[in-house]
């Protein structure tokens, strides 16, 4: 990872309140990075930076989750082009594309990806030096799995 981070932001609809309160209180630090999110999200992410008067590097919207843009996310996960995923979900609400983010959660385990899934995680991410420095994220070599017979 280079110092200026890939960093996905998304979240459940009741919990875009509370990513949008952290997206404000730490703008400043998320400014010099890159920005992708999902659709809806996305949205409300630049709104919040904008009254912050703070612009990243890049902001890139997806689709929607339910739309596929949580898939989108796990692809660009496995192309390398994501950093940091920060998604703020709602564990007790049902969501209509619950396989999609399991899938996706399980793919930035799987590729090593710093998840925070809740408030206090994604401030410990924030807040560590690695946030601002270059990262040799350490992958585990599954090609055992690919030829295995079922």
């Amino acid at each position: 990872m280079d110092k200026v981070k890939r960093v996905a932001l998304v979240a459940h609809d009741n919990r875009k309140p509370d990513l949008a309160e952290w997206v404000e209180y730490n703008a400043h630090k998320l400014g010099i990075h890159h920005i992708i999110c999902t659709g809806t999200t996305g949205k409300m992410v630049e709104e919040t930076l904008a009254r912050c008067n703070e612009s990243p590097q890049s902001l890139k919207k997806l689709k929607s989750g339910p739309l596929g843009g949580d898939q989108q996310l796990g692809a660009l996960v496995a192309e390398g082009e994501i950093d940091i995923l920060i998604f703020f979900w709602d564990p007790m609400q049902p969501q209509p594309h619950d396989v999609d983010v399991k899938a996706l959660l399980r793919i930035t385990v799987l590729y090593n990806v710093p998840t925070a899934c809740n408030r206090s995680t994604a401030d410990f991410f924030i807040d560590s030096p690695h946030f601002a420095i270059p990262y040799d994220r350490k992958l585990k070599d599954y090609s055992h799995y690919i030829n295995r017979s079922i």
